[in-house]
């Protein structure tokens, strides 16, 4: 298909809400573009879809007049079919989203650089009167040439213009937005701080921090709720909450962040590890101890990279990026998790004990929503401790979906207490992972006693759920 005459579509690359992103050749200078298309709902009212062409003109106004490397650049603007075109810059990269998607989690570190590249760009917007309203990975594009652009103005508001916004309707992703907009109020470059400081969150947590099972529910997060504490983001932790302050005047102003943010990115990355407790042994390691005295915790390791894929939390795919995907990347899991301090709650005669974990891939499984399931082996144990390997009570915990979603979960003891207190993630119902897995392993401490109790799965997202409780007994003989 010819557009305008000129420019000639060859591949789709995203759709989404606000329309469709397409690989087009421009005949008249012979380079590769990046073509935008609206896609008008079905059964949208004539004025709506007027509006919405509005919108994407406006898009194009706002992108063009931020003279930015990190803002996407625009390159034309025609109509088709009675309907406008934005011709931009062809990406070649990925988005963040898909980086999450395939990697997982990313470093502080690398978190923080795409972090101070997207500042920039935001800078430079605002400095010409222009307001993102929907920064949020899906919305960041990571070239091949190393850069680090912020695309898809579609929804912002331009200093002096009219709002195209329809009474009621909620412009941007939910889980993204602050909560000025979430309340009507007006809003203005802190909001795009807020916005900002939730993608930092998801990039290093793998999830974002308000997102809940329904857009109402997660507003009421946004206005109301307190984001969980990171548990990866280390030095990035006090940016992040000086961004997601709810009144936007005390958030931390955007040079701070700036600076902020390229001496994390040019440092080293800090050792993130899970919360740990007084009252509990939080070693990594089974070792021994006397009945009733934790065993004490050693030095936490450096992080390692992590096996599970995470999903940018975003359920749409990107509309406004042009991007041509580029190869993914995977990591691999640290091999244990820390017992919580719920475990010393569920002792008899003095017994603690440590969690090991280890993740493996399954079979492809049907069925509606997510499924989790827990199977034990092992569990009921009597002899000297640490039990060995072959010996040890073990769990693992099956989640399925019918299609591709980013869950997050814990484990717990059978009665609902908390023993691994960090929230994990992990990408399942895709073709390359359409079951996932993951095992963990007990290790008693104490010389002596007897601990009876059972494993469950907690999960959080996209469903609050409960797993069945597998009851074991592990006893210490001296």
């Amino acid at each position: 298909m010819l557009i305008a005459n000129r420019y000639r579509l060859l591949s789709r690359l995203g759709e989404g809400g606000m329309g469709t992103v397409w690989r087009a050749h421009d005949e008249t200078l012979h380079r590769e573009v990046a073509v935008k298309e609206v896609r008008a709902p079905a059964g949208l009212r004539s004025g709506d879809i007027a509006r919405m062409y509005s919108r994407l003109e406006r898009e194009a106004w706002a992108a063009a007049r931020i003279p930015d490397r990190n803002v996407v650049t625009v390159h034309d603007v025609v109509m088709e079919d009675d309907r406008p075109w934005i011709v931009m810059e062809l990406i070649r990269g990925q988005s963040l989203a898909d980086l999450l998607r395939a990697g997982g989690p990313l470093t502080p570190r690398h978190a923080a650089h795409i972090g101070a590249e997207v500042l920039c760009g935001l800078r430079a917007a605002h400095a010409a009167g222009v307001e993102h309203r929907d920064v949020k990975p899906a919305n960041v594009l990571l070239a091949e040439d190393g850069r680090v652009v912020l695309s898809d103005f579609g929804i912002a508001v331009v200093e002096g213009s009219t709002a195209l916004t329809m009474t009621g309707e909620v412009v941007g992703s939910p889980e993204y937005l602050p909560p000025e907009r979430a309340l009507g109020r007006p809003s203005g470059p802190e909001s795009d701080l807020w916005s900002l400081g939730v993608m930092l969150y998801a990039a290093v947590e793998g999830i974002s921090p308000f997102r809940q099972d329904t857009a109402l529910s997660t507003l009421r997060a946004v206005v109301d709720g307190e984001p969980p504490a990171p548990n990866r983001a280390g030095p990035l932790a006090p940016v992040i909450a000086g961004l997601l302050r709810k009144e936007p005047a005390e958030r931390t102003p955007a040079a701070e962040v700036a600076e902020a943010l390229r001496n994390i990115a040019h440092g080293p990355d800090a050792a993130t590890t899970a919360p740990t407790s007084t009252t509990a042994p939080t070693s990594t390691t089974a070792t021994t101890a006397t009945a009733g005295t934790p065993a004490a915790a050693p030095a936490p390791r450096p992080e390692e990279p992590a096996t599970t894929t995470a999903t940018e939390p975003s359920p749409e795919p990107p509309a406004g990026p042009a991007v041509v995907p580029g190869p993914p990347r995977r990591r691999r899991t640290a091999a244990f998790v820390a017992a919580g301090a719920a475990a010393c709650l569920l002792t008899a005669g003095g017994l603690a004990y440590a969690l090991t974990r280890d993740d493996g891939g399954g079979d492809p499984a049907a069925g509606s929503g997510v499924r989790v399931s827990v199977t034990g082996t092992n569990t009921t144990y009597s002899g000297s401790c640490p039990a060995p390997d072959g010996r040890a009570p073990a769990f693992t915990a099956t989640f399925t979906a019918p299609e591709p979603t980013l869950i997050s979960y814990r484990w717990v003891s059978g009665d609902g207490s908390v023993v691994d207190p960090q929230w994990r993630t992990m990408s399942i119902g895709d073709k390359a992972n359409p079951t996932g897995r993951d095992t963990v392993r007990l290790a008693a401490y104490a010389k002596t006693g007897t601990l009876t109790t059972g494993m469950a799965v907690e999960l959080q997202s996209p469903t609050r759920t409960l797993s069945n409780p597998v009851p074991f007994s592990i006893t210490c003989t001296s």
